[in-house]
This record gives C-alpha cells, structure tokens and sequence, in this order.
C-alpha cells in the first residue's frame, strides 16, 4: 500500500458535517423570513420590466429572465428573490467544499461556511436578486474545480470549471476576469506545464462554446459591455478607486478580516498549497481591474468568499491550540452575524431607518424605500393633468409605476428601457419624473413642476425630493426627441 503525498493537504474522507447543513438551513430560513419586507430594490423592478430577451445593452438574459419566471408564482418580492436565497444555500456548500479540499477537518469545513453565512456579502446579495449575487456561487465555484484539477491533478476538473465558467456568462461576463486572473497566475507562480495540459485545453474551448450567444450578441450590438463600463466609470470611478479598499474590510465583516488575510497568507505560504497559488495573484489581478475600470466597487468578492473558505483551515487549527481561542472565533462570527444582519437586511424598521448610517454603508437598503409612496404621488399628479403617459428619468423610477400603477403608460431612456422605444406619437403631454427635467424642458413648450418625491420616513435615496412636473407640448415628436433622454449608468 502506498502512502498518501505528504506534499499535498489531505482531504476529508468525510462528507460535510452537521454544521454545514445547518448553515446552509440557517441562511435559507433567515433569507426567506426578510424577503418581504421594505420593497423591491431598484435593480429588481428593472429587471422586472424586461422582457425575456438574447441580451440587453447592460448585461446578459439570466437575471431577467429569472425574474420574470418568478411572477409566474407571484409577483411579489419574496418570489422574485427566491433564486438569491437558493443560490447562497449552494454557496454555503461550495466554500465549505473548498476548506475540505485545502485539507480541512470538520472545523474548518463548519467555520468556513459559518463564516460566510454570517457575512454581509451573503446578506445584502442573497437578499436582493441582482447580477452579481451569483457572482458568490460562480466564483468560489470555479475556484473549487481549479483548486481540485491541480491539487488532485485530475484534469476533469477543468473541464467542470469551463462549464460553470460559460454558463455563467448568461449572468455577467465578469467571469472572464476570474478566468485570466487563473491563467495570469499559472504563467506567474505556476504550475506552468498546466497551461499547456490537454485538458485545459479543451476546457476553454468548452467554455466559449458555452458563452458563444453572449459573444455573438455583444459583436452584433458593437459592444454594448464596453460601452457599459465606460459609462459605469464616468459615473462612479472617482469613489470607486478608493471606496475599493474600505469594502475589502466590510464586505465579508471587519471583525473577519483575519480570517481571509490568513486564507492569503497560507496559500503563499504553504507547501502543500504551492499549486493553488494561482488564486492569490487572481485575487490581485482582479484588484488591479477594478482599481483601473473604476466600474464597481464589489468585484474582487468572489474572490474574498475564496480566501475566506481557506483561512478557515489555519484558523481551525489555531482554535484547536485552546478553548479560550475557540470561545474568541465563535464570538467574533456571532458578532459578525448581527452586525452584518443589521447592514445588509431589513431588520430596522423603516420609520428608523433614515436615522441610522445604515443606507449609507449599504446602497441596496436605500434603494428599497419608498417606491409605493413615491408612485402615489406621481399617479395623483397625473389624475389632476389629465394625462397617462409618464417619463422617468430612471429605471427605478419606470419600474415603480409599471408595478404599482399599471394603469400608466411609462417610459425611460435610461439602459435597456431605451431600446423599448418612445411613448406614443399621440403622447404630446407626459408626467416626468427625475433629474433629467432640465433635458426635458427643452423637448416640451412648458414644464411645470407640482410635487417633489418624498418617501416620508426620511431615507435620503436617489429618488428623495426629485421633481415631479407636468410637460405639455412636445416640440418636435418623439422621433426626434427620444435620443436625447438616452443615458447608461
């Protein structure tokens, strides 16, 4: 009988123990008993009004299409939200998968998927169903089968990491930025002769079979991802490029930097890791990017849940040395459980929730307040001109009333609602709605402002105070007319 390579981690003969389903359950109950409350989040009632489609000038079908699958159940936020919920069960597995591949004992195994159950990634993500919510199951995924395809040099495992990689591009063509990071990685640090082993090389084939749709539509649209991103990066790159490190220390939970910081380390540091290596310049690679890209501040997390899942191995044995120690990571995850509740879930009641940082620190709860009041007050606007067609200025704007005043008519020029088209040539009087009331003062004889948004508990959100005027007499229709409301951001 031959002996296992001391060179390599040993992997657990067992399966997950009783804790990682119980993590697993942990987050589906928490997920599933907030999905109801405040409202849908702005991303949620775009996606809402998309019709299933090839690719949209944004991003790919997947989320879209998911959330108009879900109406067919409900049209209500908990249904809408119920793949995000399902997709951070899996991912509870998955970086649990990834602690037992690095050599991790049941500890580990339970502390990696305790911690990412308790962080605000799980939370805000899973709470919402948004693009990059799948990024925490895609991600920690693919690095799984190229941690097993080299760790156990077993090349089959690539083949599984193309799939899910091309599969996934339906969701964001972000993977490809895990993709090259992996490769730059093997070029860097090795084991180069991987780059070259046939079974990678069927593997990416695989992959851009897979994706091929999404290629095709981006050729045959001229791009329209790059234009995005530029556009992203005139919005958002100045806070981007330095809000990027603060959210490397928040997104998982602070008191969990540790933990993620040892799951680096180690892998540079560890013989037996020395194959895997590749991740942590991954990780720097997908840094670097977003540094430069200046798009979104939240890429490299797929990334982070990674070297969450390995820090749990070395932070395993560290709490093994006592129970002092034991006692102090317990705390720390519990800790980080409550915190990351309160910032990343509708815990507060809304009347308070303005009086918190809390919208501040989390985007995504600002952007769930307010939407039935606000279309109230346009739909009373309305009634009093007499007309039924409104114009927003935003995608939120737009999805709000097309969920709570279908009796309207409504259009907007922002992202994929464009392609949509303009309002009826008939339409020579609209209510508008939003910022781009100055753009539309010169399309319109007169604009008059009657109200300004008011969500009425005090959360200030893209929306609050943006005015509400009634338009009338369009100037030279809306063929001409509509290019002029067009933006991406």
């Amino acid at each position: 009988m031959t002996s296992p390579d001391p060179g390599r981690p040993r992997r657990s003969a067992l399966g997950p123990g009783r804790s990682v389903p119980l993590a697993a359950l942990f987050v589906a109950l928490l997920l599933t008993a907030y999905s109801q409350r405040y409202d849908y989040e702005r991303d949620e009632l775009y996606f809402r009004m998309l019709k299933p489609a090839w690719g949209y000038v944004d991003q790919p079908p997947l989320v879209p299409l998911l959330a108009d699958l879900t109406q067919l159940l409900a049209d209500q936020p908990w249904a809408l939200r119920i793949p995000s919920t399902l997709a951070m069960v899996a991912s509870v597995f998955v970086v649990a998968a990834i602690a037992r591949e690095l050599g991790g004992d049941r500890l580990a195994e339970g502390l990696a998927a305790w911690a990412f159950a308790s962080s605000a990634a799980a939370m805000i993500l899973g709470h919402i169903l948004i693009t990059s919510t799948f990024d925490l199951l895609v991600w920690p995924l693919v690095c799984l089968f190229v941690m097993r395809a080299l760790l156990r040099e077993e090349g089959r495992w690539w083949l599984y990491a193309g799939v899910v990689a091309g599969l996934s591009s339906y969701d964001k063509l972000l993977v490809v930025w895990l993709l090259l990071g992996i490769v730059i990685g093997l070029a860097v640090v090795g084991p180069r002769r991987v780059l070259l082993s046939p079974a990678l090389l069927v593997a990416g084939p695989v992959c851009l079979l897979l994706a091929l749709p999404n290629v095709v539509y981006q050729v045959a649209h001229d791009w329209p991802q790059f234009r995005m991103g530029a556009a992203l990066a005139d919005n958002n790159a100045g806070e981007v490029r330095w809000f990027m490190w603060v959210l490397l220390l928040l997104v998982i939970g602070p008191v969990l930097v540790p933990v993620w910081v040892a799951g680096l380390v180690a892998m540079l540091r560890r013989p037996e890791w020395r194959p895997v290596r590749c991740v942590v310049v991954a990780f720097g690679v997908v840094l670097v990017l977003t540094f430069v890209s200046g798009a979104q501040p939240h890429y490299p997390t797929g990334l982070l849940v990674v070297l969450l899942a390995a820090g749990s191995v070395p932070t395993a044995a560290w709490m093994r040395r006592s129970r002092g120690r034991a006692a102090l990571v317990t705390a720390a995850v519990v800790v980080n459980f409550v915190t990351s509740a309160v910032l990343g879930l509708p815990v507060l009641p809304v009347q308070v929730l303005g009086d918190t940082p809390v919208p501040e620190l989390n985007l995504t709860a600002q952007d769930q307040v307010g939407w039935r009041t606000y279309v109230e007050q346009i739909r009373r606007v309305a009634r009093s001109a007499g007309v039924d067609v409104v114009v927003t200025s935003n995608y939120g704007e737009a999805g709000a009333v097309a969920r709570y005043a279908p009796e309207l008519q409504v259009f907007s020029g922002q992202n994929a609602l464009f392609e949509a088209g303009p309002p009826p040539t008939s339409a020579t009087d609209v209510v508008f709605v939003g910022g781009q009331l100055p753009v539309a003062r010169r399309l319109f004889s007169a604009c008059r402002v009657e109200t300004g948004l008011d969500n009425q508990v005090g959360v200030d959100n893209e929306e609050q105070e943006q005015p509400v005027a009634v338009c009338r007499g369009l100037r030279s229709g809306w063929a001409r007319s509509w290019p002029t409301l067009e933006h991406l951001d």
